[in-house]
């Protein structure tokens, strides 16, 4: 049985991550005292043959107009697979007024109804389109923050492939609901779930049980520490069968005593590149596009439907 693998890199300019210049310094890397972005993990991706699928958070287009249209146009000319990612959170309260909307709810997580996803799907989702010529195949929510009405929007918004289902968001409280798998499954609305690999950690003397997520590298994104890049071999050997790793575009930088991104050393760089050795070793590293072409032609088969109403309603434990 050949088993998948899938780079998925959450690609953001949030503002609260850098003190200016934020595409720069976030997407791009770019630092007095040294580089480590995209194009760098492209790069490390070429010399294994691999590709990584980029969520770019087009909200950051209200802020960085430019600059993120670029990123999404030189990512596509490299032959990546850009994808969606929506932070609206970020988004000014100017930008809802614009469009005769209400700022509030912020997260997509608190949404009621289909309507405010929507548009959001078809307004965001419809710049990247305009950059890439490309039909948007598939979203990634911002922080994992989603509910059953906003996979209901990706039907009505004609995307098929959501990645969002994440036991430890779900956990946190970010979303509605989560499926304890690593393999796909259909919404009843057709549309595809693809989770980000986890794994159930038994609780130990110094340590309670968690989920612990498969990304690249130890990230303060959750509020627990879960030591993942050092469990990274028995993530994957044996492993799962399918595979979705998650990065960020910042995953090679640090963060300064503001919390703010920070070039150190090529450090992070060298074990990602240990890493894609690995992953491409024992893995078919595929990217959404072609987890789609694989599914439309029979060729990968997705667990059976999960009854959508099941993510309508927090969890209450």
């Amino acid at each position: 049985m050949r088993r998948y693998a899938l780079l998925t890199v959450d690609t953001e300019a949030l503002p609260k991550r850098a003190e200016a210049d934020h595409v720069r310094r976030l997407i791009w890397g770019q630092h007095a005292t040294g580089t480590a972005g995209v194009r760098e993990m492209c790069s490390i991706g070429a010399e294994f043959n691999v590709r990584h699928t980029f969520f770019v958070d087009m909200c950051a287009t209200t802020r960085y107009p430019d600059d993120m249209r670029e990123v999404v146009r030189w990512l596509d000319a490299a032959g990546q697979d850009v994808q969606l990612h929506l932070h609206p959170e970020t988004l000014p309260k100017s930008f809802w007024s614009e469009h005769g909307l209400d700022a509030a709810p912020a997260y997509i997580n608190e949404y009621v109804g289909e309507d405010r996803a929507v548009f959001l799907l078809k307004h965001f989702g419809g710049q990247l389109r305009e950059v890439t010529g490309k039909r948007v195949m598939a979203c990634r929510a911002g922080s994992f923050r989603w509910n059953g009405d906003f996979i209901r929007a990706l039907k009505t918004a004609d995307i098929p492939f959501s990645f969002n289902n994440s036991m430890r968001a779900y956990e946190a409280g970010r979303s509605t609901f989560g499926l304890p798998t690593n393999r796909p499954y259909a919404w009843s609305n057709d549309v595809v779930e693809v989770p980000v690999t986890e794994k159930w950690i038994a609780p130990a003397a110094d340590r309670p049980a968690r989920w612990a997520s498969l990304t690249y590298p130890e990230s303060s994104y959750f509020p627990f520490q879960t030591r993942r890049f050092r469990a990274l071999p028995s993530f994957l050997s044996p492993g799962p069968g399918f595979a979705v790793l998650l990065l960020h575009s910042w995953s090679f930088l640090h963060w300064n005593e503001k919390r703010h991104a920070t070039y150190v050393d090529e450090q992070r760089l060298e074990g990602y590149r240990r890493l894609l050795a690995r992953v491409s070793l024992d893995y078919d590293v595929i990217t959404s596009t072609e987890l789609a072409d694989l599914h439309a032609r029979g060729k990968f088969r997705v667990q059976p439907s999960v009854d959508l109403a099941r993510a309508d309603s927090m969890k209450t434990t």
